[in-house]
């Protein structure tokens, strides 16, 4: 029994982060985990350049609430949705996600929570449980499943590598130089053949 395991941010919706910083006219919070691996430093890195310019949860939601998908997300979703179980696992936060999954037709997605002091500000974050990624396919594993899974990121690749097959998608140079033994590929409908290829 397979389950396709997929990172949300650069793989089926824009990075979050640097719409905000577009929206925001702060330029460094462009930096994602596509530049940094440590989630960690990064999101205590942000919060604190978030507090900084005095900005909080509602002006981040107002620019969310502008993002749409990638074109051809929901369609590679609702396909891939109609033949296999999916489950998007990622680093972002309830708070951000919610509207994206709306737009996304309500797939699953295992992601973490902001804390919100009653101001607004972002105070701190609370993630599921410690390397989310991989802890989440290995445990899908444990119950007889087994993982497909494609990413973009840093913090994808444990989850990418643990499976019965993992996919880089729309990765940066680096990423993909660096880890040259896994297919990357750059549409949804290559993505796609790889994965029901995978699965057969």
């Amino acid at each position: 029994m397979n389950i396709i395991c997929l990172d949300l941010e650069g793989v089926l919706v824009p990075e979050i982060w640097i719409a905000f910083a577009e929206a925001s006219g702060i330029p460094e919070l462009k930096k994602t985990t596509r530049d940094e691996p440590d989630y960690d430093k990064l999101m205590t890195w942000r919060l604190g350049v978030l507090k900084e310019h005095g900005l909080g949860l509602k002006e981040i939601q107002e620019t969310i609430a502008k993002i749409d998908p990638i074109p051809g997300a929901k369609e590679f979703l609702d396909e891939l949705r109609s033949i296999t179980q999916v489950i998007i696992i990622s680093d972002t936060f309830e708070q951000f996600a919610t509207p994206l999954m709306k737009k996304l037709g309500w797939p699953t997605i295992f992601c973490n929570s902001l804390e919100v002091a009653p101001n607004g500000e972002i105070t701190g974050f609370q993630m599921r449980c410690e390397q989310s990624k991989l802890t989440t396919v290995k445990a899908l594993q444990s119950i007889g499943y087994e993982t497909i899974a494609s990413g973009d990121s840093y913090n994808d690749l444990a989850m990418i590598k643990a499976g019965k097959a993992g996919f880089l998608f729309k990765s940066t140079d680096k990423i993909k130089a660096d880890n040259p033994e896994l297919p990357a590929f750059e549409t949804y409908d290559e993505l796609m053949s790889a994965i029901k290829k995978a699965m057969d």
